[in-house]
Order: structure tokens, then C-alpha cells, then sequence
């Protein structure tokens, strides 16, 4: 059989004869893989021209939503992947995290668009005032980048490394070119043609290549974004290509790196935190049979418990069944192919050069249903070096697969100092219960480090382990690692997209960014906003409210009612050396009193008011003085309307098709002069339910 590729909405065979790829089980050829005959120029210039004009028009809301809906398609019918993951020697847990730890990509990404607006594009950050009066602004937008993603992924995780890498391109509009390694890429092909037969992506949003990429980074462009996967000297090699740099193309880089995971001197055996790190190596160890680029490489311990860590380690991985993982009770199946066992064998040789093996043979080693010289089989491997600051292969050299090498230590800045001779490293863990530790390593390691877990028992249950990146969370490291970061939540979803600074009057931004910009002009309306539907309500209409005379009762009631009795409220006797010329009415009695200034008593679309934004008092409110708000349209957001199953109880006002408005309240006295400005949130109901 040969892999087909998708490329400019066709699903093509590569000509001539193509790489062969084998099931690590059991040796037997799976397929074919060749990408001969494509033509690169053209399949980005068809994700630029047709995925990318359509995702651009998207709004984030719709981007969102659309993740959502391929996440649970993908969800339904997971089981499909999970044959062809078994066939690179993947157990269950290797393929959940994979396959599930991928669509949960999807569905986290997707849910990343309730911090966005109901547009295409973003604006960043908060508005700029660059003149006296008011008339000149400045702000920060964010639009999708017209070019394309190419990700150049690793063997290990065939879908999770797709899926971590597109649903943030998506998200921010740009369509991608997905690069998986060849000798896994019968995995990929799988789960992308099912993504394609959903018809849930726009066309030209994603394209695959299974075979050879090389050649693909001549035709990168300005607006291009590359990302790459891997070892460090093939992404090195492809960072300096002289393409990138003509063209200044962002490349970001997440390479194999030395990572450490280090034992507290308070987690002395018959501690809890002992056996959280025991356990957690040893699943680091084994988890893919050690082939993940966030596998703990170096374990680092204190130098009066080696003893205690090789014996508690070496019983675990003595009791892992290596085999075929559909054979009952296997724990750690096969590394990826042939070649991969044959470079980690030779890395294993070159670390016993200086380090000595204290658990495992490379051929000697016991596998349950298969055979152990046509798979790509080996035992876990663990070192022990007794001098790792002059014995220093174990900080250069990486065996990638269940390889690892117990390091001492003196004292904790000899710790730090040992993680940090991986010269860069993804992600670092510190088993430790004790803060003092926990705050001094951290602080003393996280430079060269792009991720750090400090695990015990308080979190060890719900704990995502050392290995296991979140994509919320930035995912990279310095150095070693690449220098790249790569999900981070919003912040990676901004990285596929350009920072604008644009200049202008605020009615002008107004118009542009849909938002509107404090001083901008406003259209007052003499129908209640609360009285207008979602659709009805539009950017920039304004109610000036009836006013209010602000008297010392209402300072004593509300001191009364809240209990907030702070001196400068009701102690006129000790006011001297503060700003007050006398006692001050709450920033919250303000905001109160606004409320029942602007809020329409009759039921109405609004259905509820759920949060407070950017609340600012910028100047005493006194006995005196009156008080108005102008309550203005801000922002309007959308909201998809609550699906639920035939059978489903609908809880009250579930159903109902509504948005979020958000409302600015410009709170300002006799003078003109505003003393309070904040943001609240209001949900609101639509006209059309349809």
C-alpha cells in the first residue's frame, strides 16, 4: 500500500518507488511513502490563496467553534486510530496519549475563543493616548499572517504533534502544511483523512505530506511561519536555511533535549514525595518506550540516597513486561522502527564509555507476544555516573528510548547547576515538599529551562506529570531545546499572527477595531440599550443617565450596609496627610450608584449581568458634587446556542440563542470630568432565536 498525500484538495500518490515503513511489532512492511511529483510552490500558494482567504474571514468565534465541532467528530470515532498507532509499537496509554491528548488539543484551542472578540482579527493590549485633548489614540492590532504554516513534525507522536501545531494556526486564521515523519506518517494519513472527509475545515485549510519535504523551505515567504520538531541538528540545519532568513520567517524550533528530573533532599525514602519520584521517572522511562522529547534523561539525587534511588528504580523497571501491548499484562512495547533501535543502541554505547549500567542489557531481555529480533524491542536502560561534572556525555549525548542516568549531588546548588548542563532543556521536575527548595531551584534552574514541575503529594494526583505539555501553557525551552515556544494558549495563537500599531482619532479606531475607543463619538439614543436585542444594539450607542446628588447619607448607609468603614469614609478626624479634603464616598457605593442610574428596571433581552472589567476610580467623589454616567456599547460578542441531547433535561433559559455586550460606564461629575470608568458584562438575548 502507498501513503497518499493531500495536497491543493487532492488526495495523490507520490510517484516511483517510496520509503518503506514497517510495523515495529513485527517487522512486516505497512506501506509505501513518497512525495514525488508534488509540487511545493503550489500547494502553499493554494493554502494562501484558498485556506488561508477563507480562515481570515472567519471570526474567532467561528474558528472556535469550528475546533469544537472537529474535536468531538474526531472524539467519536477514536478507536480507528488507535489500530494504527498499535502498529508502531505504541501500548494503550502511549496511544491515548496521542490520539486523546491530541483531540484534547483541539477542544482547549477551541475554547480559547471566550477571551477573544466576535471578529477576525485582535486587539491587543489597551488603548494608547498620544495627545492632550484626547483627539489622537493610538492601539494594537492583530491580524492573521497571509501566508502558511508549515509544521515539520516528529516520528513519536504522529497525531498529537499535528494536532497540538494546527488547532493554534487555526485559531488565529492561517492554513498548514503538515510535515509528519515518514517512518509514522501511516498514522497521520489515517486521522487527516478523516479530518478531510468531515468537511468541517474550510478547503486548503490543511495539506499532507507523508513522503520527503525537502525542498519545500525555497518557497517560503515573508508571511510564512515554520515550525520544526526533532533533533537538534536537523532543526538546526533547517533554522539557518538561507531562504528563512532572506524572507525573515519565523521558525520556531522544539528539539530533543537532556531533561532532568531532580529528588529533594527532604524526599527520604518512607516519604511521599519518594515514591512520587520513583514512580514518575519510571513512567517517564517507559511512557513510549522513553521516545518522547520531554523524557527524563537525567535523574538527579542527592548523593546519600543513590543507593536508595537505584534499588527503588530498579525494582520498578524490573517488573515492566516488555511485548507486544495487545498481549496481556505487557507495560512497554517497541521503540519506532529498526533505525531507531539501532541509534539508541549506539548511544548506549557511547554513554557506557563513561558511566556504568546498573539495570538492563541492550540484548539481553525478556518480550512477551512477539519476537523480540524482528521488533524493534529494548529494555530500559539505567546508568549511574559517579563524577557528572567531569564524566559529562550524559549532558551531551541522548539516547532516544528508555534510556536514563542517575546523577549525585552535594548540596542543591550543585543540583541546579547539573540541570542546567543540559545546556537547555524542555522541561525540568523537582520532587521536594519543601518550599525552600522548591522556591531556590526554581529560581536558580528556570532560565535554561522552558517548563519546571515541582510535584508532592498535594498535587500528585491531579498531576499531568513531567511529561505531559499543557496547551494552555508555552511549550519549549532555551538553548538545546530549540528556543522556540509553541501553544502557550492565547500567546501561541498571537505568534501566527502580525502586530500592527495603528494611529488615528477615536472614532476612527472605533470604526476600524469594532470596539470602541474611549472619546470617541457617541450615538445617544433615546430607546433604553436594555431594551435592545443583540442585534438590535450596535458599537458605540450611548445612554446618558438621569443624575444624582451625592450627599454624606449615602457615604454612612453604604458604611452600614457593606461594613466597609475604612477611616477615609467616616472619620472626618483623620484625614490629615492623606489626599482627602474630606470623607470620601466608596469606589464601590460609585459603582453601585451608577448601576441604578443606567440599569432599565423593566424586563427586557438583557438577561443577566456576569463580570466587571478594568474598573478604575480616577478621582474622589464627595458630598456635593453630582454624579451622571454615560453608558456606552463597547464590544459585541456572539455566542452559539447550548446543544443538547433528545433525551437531555433542558435547564431553565438554557436554550436561548444569546451574546455578550459589554457595556463601558463612564462615570463623571458636574464638571464633565470622569471619576469612575469600568466595563461590565451583560448577556443578551437575540431577537431571531432561529
Amino acid at each position: 500500500m502507498k501513503l497518499q498525500n493531500y495536497a491543493q484538495g487532492k488526495w495523490i500518490e507520490g510517484e516511483g518507488e517510496g520509503k518503506a515503513l514497517y510495523n515495529a511489532l513485527t517487522g512486516e512492511k505497512v506501506a509505501e511513502a513518497s512525495s514525488k511529483g508534488l509540487d511545493f510552490g503550489e500547494m502553499m500558494n493554494y493554502a494562501r490563496t484558498i485556506g488561508g482567504t477563507a480562515l481570515a474571514k472567519m471570526t474567532f468565534q467561528e474558528r472556535g467553534l469550528m475546533l469544537k465541532k472537529l474535536a468531538l467528530h474526531l472524539m467519536s470515532i477514536k478507536k480507528k486510530f488507535y489500530i494504527s498507532s498499535a502498529q508502531t509499537g505504541a501500548t494503550k496509554v502511549d496511544s491515548w496519549i496521542d490520539i486523546e491528548g491530541g483531540i484534547g488539543n483541539l477542544f482547549a484551542n477551541a475554547s480559547l475563543r471566550r477571551q477573544f472578540g466576535d471578529q477576525p482579527f485582535y486587539m491587543d493590549g489597551e488603548m494608547a493616548p498620544l495627545s492632550k485633548e484626547g483627539t489622537f489614540i493610538g492601539h494594537h492590532i492583530m491580524t492573521p499572517k497571509q501566508g502558511v504554516a508549515i509544521h515539520i513534525n516528529a516520528f513519536n507522536f504522529p497525531i498529537w504533534g499535528m494536532l497540538e501545531k494546527v488547532a493554534v494556526n487555526f485559531m488565529a486564521g492561517v492554513p498548514a502544511i503538515v510535515k509528519p515523519a515518514t517512518v509514522t506518517s501511516f498514522v497521520t494519513e489515517v486521522m487527516v483523512k478523516e479530518i478531510i472527509a468531515s468537511g468541517i475545515l474550510p478547503e486548503g485549510a490543511l495539506q499532507l505530506i507523508c513522503g520527503s519535504a525537502n525542498g519545500i523551505i525555497d518557497h517560503v515567504e515573508s508571511q510564512d511561519v515554520v515550525t520544526f520538531t526533532g533533533s537538534a541538528s536537523t532543526g538546526q540545519m533547517l533554522k539557518s536555511h538561507p531562504r528563512l532568513v532572506q524572507e525573515a520567517v519565523p521558525f520556531n524550533m522544539e528539539a530533543d533535549s537532556l531533561n532532568a528530573s531532580v529528588l529533594g533532599e527532604d524526599a527520604v525514602p518512607g516519604t511521599a514525595e519518594f515514591d512520587i519520584f520513583i514512580k514518575e521517572v519510571q513512567r517517564e522511562m517507559t511512557v513510549k518506550a522513553g521516545q518522547k522529547c520531554t523524557a527524563v534523561r537525567r535523574i538527579i539525587v542527592p548523593e546519600k540516597l543513590v543507593e536508595d534511588v537505584q534499588i527503588a528504580l530498579g525494582k520498578r523497571l524490573g517488573q515492566t513486561i516488555i511485548g507486544d501491548p495487545s498481549t496481556e499484562g505487557v507495560r512497554m512495547g517497541s521503540l519506532a522502527g529498526q533505525e531507531q533501535l539501532i541509534e539508541v543502541k549506539e548511544k548506549v554505547a557511547l554513554l557506557a564509555k563513561s558511566q556504568q549500567i546498573v539495570f538492563g542489557d541492550v540484548d539481553n531481555f525478556t518480550v512477551e507476544g512477539a519476537d523480540k529480533n524482528k521488533g524493534a524491542f529494548i529494555s530500559p536502560i539505567l546508568f549511574l555516573n559517579d563524577d557528572p561534572f567531569n564524566k559529562t556525555d550524559c549532558h551531551d549525548v541522548e539516547a532516544f528510548g528508555p534510556v536514563s542516568t542517575i546523577l549525585p549531588y552535594k548540596d542543591l546548588s550543585e543540583a541546579i547547576e547539573l540541570a542546567k548542563m543540559g545546556k537547555g532543556s524542555l522541561v525540568c521536575s523537582i520532587i521536594t515538599n519543601d518550599d525552600k527548595i522548591a522556591s531556590e531551584f526554581v529560581l536558580g534552574a528556570a532560565a535554561m529551562h522552558g517548563r519546571i514541575l515541582v510535584l508532592n503529594a498535594a498535587c500528585a494526583k491531579e498531576s499531568t506529570g513531567h511529561g505531559s505539555p499543557m496547551p494552555l501553557l508555552t511549550h519549549g525551552g532555551p538553548g538545546r531545546a530549540g528556543g522556540g515556544e509553541e501553544m502557550g494558549g492565547k500567546r501561541g495563537i498571537l505568534h501566527y499572527m502580525q502586530r500592527t500599531a495603528i494611529q488615528g482619532s477615536p472614532t476612527m479606531l472605533t470604526k476600524i477595531s469594532k470596539q470602541y475607543q474611549y472619546g470617541g463619538e457617541q450615538t445617544i439614543t433615546e430607546e433604553h440599550v436594555f431594551q435592545k436585542y443583540f442585534e438590535e444594539v450596535e458599537i458605540g450607542d450611548t445612554v446618558l443617565t438621569d443624575k444624582h446628588l451625592v450627599v454624606p447619607e449615602d457615604i454612612t448607609n453604604f458604611a452600614n450596609l457593606s461594613g466597609d468603614k475604612f477611616y477615609a469614609h467616616v472619620d472626618p478626624d483623620a484625614l490629615d496627610e492623606t489626599i482627602f479634603e474630606q470623607n470620601v464616598a466608596h469606589g464601590y457605593w460609585v459603582l453601585s450608584r451608577a448601576a441604578g442610574l443606567f440599569v432599565y428596571r423593566p424586563k427586557g433581552p438583557v438577561l443577566l449581568n456576569y463580570g466587571i472589567d478594568e474598573c478604575r476610580f480616577t478621582k474622589p467623589v464627595y458630598p456635593g458634587m453630582t454624579l451622571g454616567v454615560r453608558f456606552t456599547c463597547k464590544e459585541k460578542i456572539s455566542q452559539e446556542k447550548k446543544e443538547f441531547a433528545p433525551d437531555e433535561e433542558i435547564p431553565k433559559g438554557m436554550d436561548i440563542k444569546k451574546g455578550i455586550v459589554k457595556f463601558l460606564v463612564d462615570v463623571y461629575d458636574e464638571t464633565g470630568e470622569t471619576v469612575a470608568l469600568t466595563t461590565i458584562l451583560t448577556m443578551v438575548k437575540f431577537k431571531n432565536q432561529d
